[in-house]
């Protein structure tokens, strides 16, 4: 036997792994469950709507009904990692919508360029969304109230504006762009995808997705970090406004109508997707790439069951059953923290 082991002082004790290497590895196998649920779900789906489900129509299907929901997802995540919520996301969606395709909005597009509207769409979203973040971070409303406050005011004014009429988009050259398939692949995917990468860049190598993690760990320690929490919360809720304009666009582009109907119950599919994908709700931890398979995993969901002529109400029962059990992870995972 070596001296090492007969003397317990000479022995080296193992250097216990570096914190970012153990959260790493955490992410990794968390990510992993993720694309194993969603192989799972794919081969569901083959088995019990065969061709249907495999063809490539079917899963370009997929990925335009994930693009919209999955961009107001990538802005939620940055919300719920800074410790808050937003039940408005719907609400504001419609708003753009209808506000980008008002006569006077599409008059001004006519004379200009259609680029108005989005920037319109952008434009409303954003501010909504820093009207959030200022009730929040500066008139200390809990982030529920002041959302939902937002949600019954904008749900309200869109329909105001629009008299509950659908309205029709006129500008040919706004269809040319959004309904564009450059190398096959829907131009609104391609807007997912960019969003996505700019997400994931601007949360994990960027100052500001550092102090977002920051704010939503530790709102006090941030503070006494000099990060100015109530300033970054208004960007977040600002950030995703921002988001919800940019869904508006795809969804006029999909409908071709701006209404007030558009984005029902788009929150709930929003933070179900950001709590799948693994980010706590209370804050400090998030993940884009897991919101993105968070938002693929309930697409295809909802697609299989579509498939199988399952009604909605099983549908809603089985999201719900999905959700409950992932905050039950979540938890349990959090309790393990040190």
């Amino acid at each position: 036997m070596s001296a090492s082991l007969q003397d317990p002082s000479l022995t080296v004790p193992t250097p216990a792994p570096p914190k970012r290497e153990r959260r790493g590895s955490v992410g990794v196998a968390r990510n992993l469950g993720l694309v194993i649920a969603l192989v799972i779900l794919c081969i569901v789906g083959v088995v019990t709507a065969g061709d249907r489900f495999a063809s490539s129509d079917n899963v370009l299907t997929i990925l335009r009904l994930a693009a919209v929901i999955g961009v107001v997802s990538i802005g939620m995540t940055f919300v719920i990692t800074g410790g808050g919520i937003d039940l408005s996301v719907g609400a504001i969606v419609a708003l753009a919508s209808v506000w980008a395709t008002t006569t006077g909005t599409q008059a001004m597009a006519g004379d200009v360029h259609w680029i108005v509207m989005v920037f319109s769409a952008i434009l409303v979203g954003t501010a909504c969304g820093a009207i959030n973040g200022l009730l929040v971070a500066y008139g200390r409303i809990v982030p529920f109230i002041a959302t939902l406050a937002m949600l019954a005011s904008a749900r309200g004014l869109a329909e105001i504006i629009s008299d509950r009429k659908n309205q029709i988009i006129r500008e040919q050259g706004f269809f040319d762009f959004f309904g564009a398939e450059p190398l096959g692949i829907p131009m609104i995917v391609i807007i997912f995808a960019l969003v996505t990468v700019a997400g994931w860049f601007l949360l994990n190598r960027t100052t500001f997705g550092r102090r977002t993690f920051a704010v939503g760990g530790n709102p006090e320690a941030a503070r006494l970090a000099g990060i100015k929490v109530q300033r970054h919360t208004v960007y977040l809720y600002a950030l995703l406004g921002t988001t919800c304009g940019i869904a508006a666009v795809m969804l006029m582009s999909r409908t071709t109508i701006g209404s007030s109907t558009h984005g029902s119950l788009y929150e709930l599919d929003a933070i179900a997707a950001v709590v799948i994908g693994g980010t706590l709700l209370s804050g400090g931890r998030g993940t884009v790439v897991g919101t993105l398979f968070g938002v693929l995993i309930f697409t295809t969901l909802t697609n299989v069951f579509t498939l199988n002529n399952l009604s909605t109400s099983v549908q809603a029962v089985a999201k719900g059953v999905i959700i409950v059990i992932a905050v039950l992870l979540q938890q349990r995972i959090a309790n393990r923290k040190p």
